[in-house]
């Protein structure tokens, strides 16, 4: 994974993409797709958003080995004009954010070990496209994802790449949905990680607060734990209502005088589906194992 982020690496285009080449991935790579593949289809059914389920269906995602890119990308355009491209790793915000307004996902193409199925420190190719890619079949969300490309374009001369970082991280990587009466997993971050589908839903500890914009954009998140508060939309439609409706510029104005939220608060302004006991964080602390759970910034 690259760490220079002022230039390509070699064998990268202008625009940061690399070829798949799909023929290099040897056995061993697609035998952990698989196993990763077959249990986290397995234990979604009931508990990921019906739109996640039916991408992975339409798309033909399955425990057939690392998708290539190509043929994936031939199904997806068809359905809302979006293709999957590879780069080598992470890429600077302003490339990320050109890939998406123009319907491009960008995903690693590297695989985790299979030591490393329960946990991985970077988004690999399962995380990207298991995680990912599904919902891009859904017109509302790949509208959203676009919209956010767009966004964050114009977030660069706003200086306000935090506050939609926690925008992307609580409904794309971690956010939850309301459907017919029940709450179901959608952010990719979850999706794909076998212990999070879990503690996400049926855990106690964390709160479950219904998606407020600017609350979100306010809200600290951690990057190595569980989170400690998952917010709720009611479907992808209003998703991109609330967010394409808004104007950022003075909302990223007003966000300058308010404070920031820590992950783990309730404030008076809070619609709370669930309150949070905060008991994993705890335990954790007890044990003398909780990490630094601060936000990039």
């Amino acid at each position: 994974m690259t760490t220079d982020l002022m230039h390509p690496p070699p064998g990268a285009r202008a625009d940061w993409t690399i070829p798949q080449d799909w023929a290099r991935y040897s056995p061993c790579e697609h035998r952990v797709w698989d196993e990763l593949f077959a249990r986290q289809s397995t234990m979604l059914r009931g508990r990921a958003s019906t739109s996640f389920l039916e991408g992975l269906d339409t798309l033909r995602l399955s425990r057939s080995g690392i998708p290539d890119f190509e043929e994936l990308s031939e199904r997806l355009r068809k359905l809302t004009g979006w293709q999957v491209v590879a780069v080598p790793g992470l890429v600077p915000d302003a490339v990320f954010f050109e890939h998406l307004a123009n319907r491009r996902f960008v995903a690693g193409r590297f695989i985790r070990k299979p030591e490393q199925l329960d946990y991985l420190e970077e988004p690999d190719v399962f995380h990207d496209v298991f995680g990912h890619v599904p919902l891009l079949s859904n017109p509302a969300f790949a509208d959203y994802m676009q919209a956010y490309g767009l966004g964050g374009l114009r977030a660069l001369d706003f200086h306000a790449l935090k506050n939609l970082a926690r925008l992307y991280w609580y409904t794309v990587e971690f956010g939850l949905i309301r459907e017919h009466g029940a709450i179901r997993l959608y952010g990719a971050g979850i999706v794909s990680s076998f212990s999070e589908s879990v503690f996400a839903l049926d855990d106690p500890s964390p709160n479950r607060l219904q998606f407020d914009l600017e609350r979100v954009m306010r809200t600290r998140y951690r990057i190595d734990d569980y989170q400690q508060s998952y917010f709720v939309i009611d479907g992808f439609e209003d998703l991109l209502h609330q967010t394409a409706e808004a104007d950022f510029a003075p909302l990223y104005r007003r966000l300058e005088g308010l404070s920031d939220i820590s992950p783990d608060a309730i404030i008076p302004s809070d619609r709370v589906l669930n309150r949070g006991t905060q008991a994993h964080v705890s335990l954790r602390a007890r044990a003398g194992t909780t990490r630094n759970g601060s936000e990039k910034t």
